[in-house]
């Protein structure tokens, strides 16, 4: 006889403030928007991990938030969950003061909403392609406190830039390595030195918990002073726990994509659109022509553009636009001819001028991208306005990122730099790769 599944509630981790996203973060220079709403594949990324969860069968949720602002923001789009045939809670403000680290604001407002059974804890600025009912099982079979979320990466992927979990030979966590290099982590894990195809353990920052055990633990004096001070998961309870012995199982998931930074937001990006994320494939409704993925809402294949007046559709049939693997096109989108797009997210009445090329991108809403522009591995914010013509084209590529209704001159070419939301740039050529361009007096250095 199976393992009887109990009910699973949902703790979302959301009052983060997304400073290592901007400027997809940002609103405008000085206004950042909740991590939980950053745009990704047409909806707000805290809508996809809704609707992932929901999909697996919990019903009720509980949003930790942090300050007005982000309850605000995160409470217009969700409400109390109705329009998503769920039920949502939200953290009060009085415990905002308690949010020293994940961890404590997990406990302490488990403690408030009086939460028993089980709960995944999770946050809101990363996707995860999971099974809750293979992870529920395990963290029942080991009688565990908390299940770790795991996923398994080469030492080269882990090398200086994750944590690695040690693990005995049923799966239960002894030990923590916190973003060793390579050598010191094949000195650790001579398995992987022998074999360049191992993988190792990392922590994906999802956690399967039962609310009575850590509600209880939670008084122990010393974790109780922790949580009035700074108790993260990953660096303070998960290592707390192990060394007193208390069981903490992991449980490989198949696929964790982080959407934090500008790279790493592409990078899950380009994943998800060549259908990588199972759950993601479902919940998008995938197309029939897997591998070669393509979304494109019907609106805009028959959208006319104003240069030949021909539908998206006829363009495409003839052969005057490239669609290739791996495209989302919203709502009402105008595309021109000559435009090339492979692996590339187009927002909600966007305008891709004639004989533009977009590769391994994202186009916010409403956004223009300019005749003859060349687009590669970039982020292009909402309404922002990327002017180029025949003679004076414009270049974005290696992780440029360019915010809402940010304008940039013809001919300019930008690698790897960052533009603040709003700013109209002149022709710039020559900024140095991992530039901010904040603020006018950013531009004047560079002009």
């Amino acid at each position: 006889m199976g393992v009887r599944r109990k009910e699973t509630v949902g703790i979302l981790l959301a009052g983060g403030r997304g400073e290592r996203a901007k400027p997809i973060t940002l609103k405008s220079a000085d206004y950042i928007r909740s991590k939980a709403l950053i745009p990704f594949v047409g909806r707000r990324l805290v809508e996809w991990v809704l609707d992932a969860c929901r999909e697996q069968g919990i019903r009720r949720f509980y949003v930790v938030a942090q300050g007005l602002e982000n309850r605000n923001q995160i409470k217009l789009l969700l409400g109390h969950g109705e329009r998503y045939g769920v039920e949502i809670r939200y953290s009060r403000s009085r415990f905002d003061r308690y949010n020293v680290g994940s961890a404590g604001a997990t406990l302490h407002n488990m403690e408030q909403w009086d939460l028993k059974g089980q709960a995944l804890v999770l946050p809101v600025d990363s996707l995860f392609d999971f099974d809750l009912e293979s992870m529920a099982r395990t963290h029942a079979e080991r009688n565990a406190a908390v299940t770790v979320a795991a996923v398994a990466r080469t030492p080269e992927e882990i090398a200086a830039k994750y944590g690695v979990m040690r693990t005995d030979e049923n799966g239960m966590i002894e030990g923590f390595v916190e973003k060793p290099g390579l050598p010191r982590l094949l000195e650790l894990f001579p398995q992987s030195a022998a074999d360049a195809r191992s993988t190792l353990p990392t922590n994906a920052g999802m956690y399967l918990v039962d609310c009575d055990q850590l509600r209880l633990l939670a008084r122990d004096p010393e974790l109780f002073r922790q949580s009035h001070q700074q108790l993260d998961w990953g660096g303070d309870l998960l290592p707390w726990l192990v060394r007193r012995s208390f069981p903490v199982a992991a449980h490989t998931i198949g696929r964790l994509g982080d959407l934090g930074n500008v790279p790493d937001y592409l990078d899950t990006l380009h994943r998800v659109l060549d259908g990588d994320y199972e759950q993601m494939n479902r919940l998008m409704d995938a197309p029939d022509e897997a591998p070669h993925l393509r979304w494109i809402h019907e609106s805009s294949l028959r959208a006319k553009d104003d240069v030949t007046g021909t539908t998206l559709a006829q363009k495409i049939e003839e052969g005057s636009v490239v669609i290739g693997p791996g495209v989302r096109i919203g709502r009402e989108v105008e595309i021109g001819p000559g435009v090339r797009l492979e692996h590339a997210d187009i927002g909600d009445g966007a305008d891709i001028r004639e004989c533009a090329t977009l590769t391994r991108s994202a186009c916010g809403e409403s956004a223009v991208v300019g005749s003859f522009a060349e687009i590669s591995d970039s982020y292009i914010g909402s309404m922002a306005e990327i002017a180029s013509d025949r003679y004076r084209p414009l270049r974005l590529e290696e992780y440029s990122a360019i915010g809402d209704g940010a304008a940039l001159w013809p001919g300019s070419r930008f690698c790897g730099v960052t533009v603040y939301p709003k700013l109209r740039l002149p022709l710039l050529t020559g900024v140095p790769a991992e530039t901010e361009l904040r603020s006018s007096d950013d531009i004047l250095r560079w002009v």
